[in-house]
């Protein structure tokens, strides 16, 4: 489960409900693309004095994730929950996301998810499908999906729903550890499983 969200002291600024349209238009665009070419894209890293090119793979599965992810925005939050109907904690929707899209069983929790023998990914080289998880030093307490553009989709507090937030969101930028891909280590041949837990 999510420790982070049982802990929150405030919820953190949720995307405005208007962009999410827009957004999720532009991400399958931008992913569709992805898919019809088996080759690399280039894409413009921002945010810094100076603008690098990096290459970003086209990963195999990732679109499904998106997608799937997207529109489960606003499901209501529920500690422990892991369905549509019953609602999500973080790690339950991201089980359900990536058991229903990708067919790839990931551990029941954040903690267990951080720990699967998929590539550690650079911050800056994030791609959708990416998991990114937030804690205190190496403590997970809660996991998202990366669904590009610097924002994610998570479960966050209870109260609330299935939203997209950024990753530079106050508090999110301060508790942000690590990201794995585990749709590349799926398409390496690996596989991903854990067990059940809370």
């Amino acid at each position: 489960m999510c420790a982070a969200s049982r802990h929150y002291g405030h919820a953190a600024p949720a995307l405005p409900v208007g962009r999410v349209p827009a957004l999720a238009v532009t991400l399958a665009v931008l992913l569709s693309a992805c898919a019809s070419q088996p080759s690399q894209r280039p894409v413009v890293a921002t945010g810094t004095s100076t603008q690098a090119t990096v290459h970003a793979p086209a990963i195999p599965g990732a679109n499904d994730v998106l997608m799937r992810s997207l529109g489960l925005i606003g499901t209501p939050y529920r500690w422990g929950g892991n369905t549509p109907e019953g609602g999500f904690d973080c790690s339950g929707l991201v089980h359900f996301v990536f058991s229903d899209a990708a067919g790839l069983a990931l551990p029941r929790t954040s903690q267990q998810m951080s720990e699967i023998p998929a590539p550690k990914i650079d911050r800056n080289r994030l791609t959708p499908g990416d998991l990114v998880f937030f804690g205190r030093k190496s403590a997970v307490s809660h996991v998202g999906i990366y669904v590009g553009e610097g924002r994610f989709v998570h479960a966050p507090n209870e109260g609330g729903t299935v939203r997209i937030d950024a990753l530079d969101g106050h508090y999110w930028r301060d508790t942000y550890l690590f990201a794995r891909r585990p749709l590349e280590n799926r398409t390496a041949g690996g596989t991903t499983s854990g067990r059940a837990g809370r």
